[in-house]
């Protein structure tokens, strides 16, 4: 991102002056006030908007201007976890997860499934309906779904921001073990406590938005 800002049609930029690079093997935390533009900022990133003013290049490309066809390749290779875990509720939980391959168009390796529902302690579950999961089980199950496609770049929005502190550090362990195998993880959290305890484990930036710019935060965490 260069000189990124971003504003509603019609509205004062909500974010503005926004560089950042991430490379590969980096593990940021953003964090800031709610409504600071931290979800705003992660949609940036997986072009679900595009930025107002300034570039930004994900992969060799330039975001503005990419077609549908190219945008769909570069959410390939960018996994999301939402703030709210959306499933099918008709379909079993291995099948939710197994659904980008499917949209994709992959064919499902059902040993490589059957391992992903294993590390994310979910081998039981496979067959149950998303809604008789517990918060941290459907948490779960959204970080297999929005790493099925083996992505460069995981983008997670507050995703403990319905759980526990044991869930929670539970999904910060699959995070910082994705991390170690090299791939780029961005985490967006309010919650000081959860940045500092992942800290002590991996080597972690900690951005900060106030007052619509990006700021590298201090070690004062």
């Amino acid at each position: 991102m260069q000189d990124v800002g971003f504003g509603y049609h019609g509205g004062a930029e909500l974010l503005s002056n926004m560089t950042l690079s991430l490379q590969p093997g980096m593990f940021h935390f953003l964090t800031g006030p709610s409504g600071s533009g931290k979800t705003t900022l992660l949609r940036l990133l997986y072009a679900d908007l595009l930025p107002t003013s300034g570039q930004i290049h994900a992969f060799g490309h330039d975001l503005v201007g990419m077609g549908r066809d190219d945008i769909a390749a570069l959410r390939r290779r960018v996994g999301v976890v939402h703030q709210d875990t959306q499933f099918l509720d008709h379909l079993p939980v291995a099948e939710n997860i197994a659904l980008p391959l499917n949209v994709a168009g992959r064919e499902v390796d059902m040993p490589a499934l059957r391992d992903l529902l294993g590390w994310v302690q979910l081998s039981q579950l496979a067959r149950a309906l998303p809604p008789e999961l517990s918060g941290g089980e459907r948490q779960r199950a959204a970080l297999a779904r929005a790493v099925i496609l083996s992505p460069d770049l995981i983008l997670a929005d507050e995703p403990t921001g319905n759980l526990d502190w044991d869930m929670s550090m539970r999904l910060m362990q699959l995070l910082i073990e994705l991390n170690k195998s090299g791939k780029s993880v961005v985490v967006a959290t309010h919650d000081l406590n959860l940045i500092r305890a992942t800290k002590a484990q991996v080597a972690a930036r900690v951005l900060r938005i106030a007052g619509g710019s990006l700021q590298l935060a201090g070690a004062d965490l």
